[in-house]
């Protein structure tokens, strides 16, 4: 890791809510999320603003429960509360380590949650807060990963981070293809036009048209949180 001083000033992290899970096949793990909390503080304490998106697929995705027969409208809305639910408890694995955190839902549940404003979520930002972003966009047929680009773009970061279970970006999947390609960096259009797995096409193009880059990593590698934030080479750098 580098001794330098971070290449961003400002973040926006992508979790996956599988993230949380560990080894078991549902819910949150908590020495999990308390060791990803643990490493996005000590991203925080060498200056960078960070602000967190959380899927919900621990808990359940709202185009798995339109394949059972839900309404998919219904099973979005059910998805993003579910958000809310994994970034509480983001919230509260930080706030244990004495890191101010603000959870901002697109659906405003008042009770536990502030509503989204762009300018207040940059305003706590720039206090030094830990912003985390709940309920997607607050539409149902917009992924978490969608929203991530959105949130990313109107709160001015330098850099969206996607953790994933694999190291970057392949030509084929490396779980199943050992021979797998590994992209250093990759351009937008080479995600698209090789429908590479990376995120949904709506969040690639909205960083591509932004000009916003986009780093993928393994959160399974310790320390290599931080050093994605730091911006140090890992991972794959998708950009223009």
């Amino acid at each position: 890791m580098s001794d330098s001083q971070p290449a961003y000033g400002r973040v926006l992290l992508k979790l996956s809510g599988e993230a949380l899970m560990g080894d078991l096949d549902y819910g949150i793990k908590p020495v999990v999320i308390q060791r990803i909390a643990a490493e996005v503080a000590e991203a925080h304490k060498l200056g960078i603003e960070i602000a967190i998106v959380i899927g919900a697929g621990n808990i359940f995705r709202g185009a798995g429960l339109a394949r059972s027969g839900m309404d998919r409208v219904t099973g979005d809305y059910m998805g993003m509360l579910a958000t809310v639910m994994n970034s509480l408890a983001f919230q509260d694995a930080l706030e244990a380590l004495d890191v101010q955190a603000r959870v901002m839902s697109a659906l405003s549940i008042h009770k536990v949650s502030e509503d989204y404003i762009r300018r207040r979520a940059i305003r706590h930002l720039e206090k030094g807060r830990i912003v985390i972003l709940a309920a997607g966009t607050g539409n149902p047929f917009f992924t978490t990963d969608t929203a991530a680009s959105l949130r990313a773009i109107e709160i001015g970061a330098d850099v969206l981070l996607k953790a994933t279970k694999v190291n970057g970006v392949f030509d084929s999947d490396p779980m199943t293809n050992p021979g797998a390609v590994h992209y250093e960096t990759v351009s937008f259009d080479r995600v698209l036009a090789d429908k590479l797995k990376v995120m949904d096409a709506t969040a690639i193009v909205m960083c591509r048209d932004n000009n916003l880059p986009l780093r993928i990593f393994d959160l399974t590698q310790k320390g290599a949180l931080v050093s994605a934030m730091r911006g140090d080479k890992i991972g794959t750098v998708v950009s223009r």
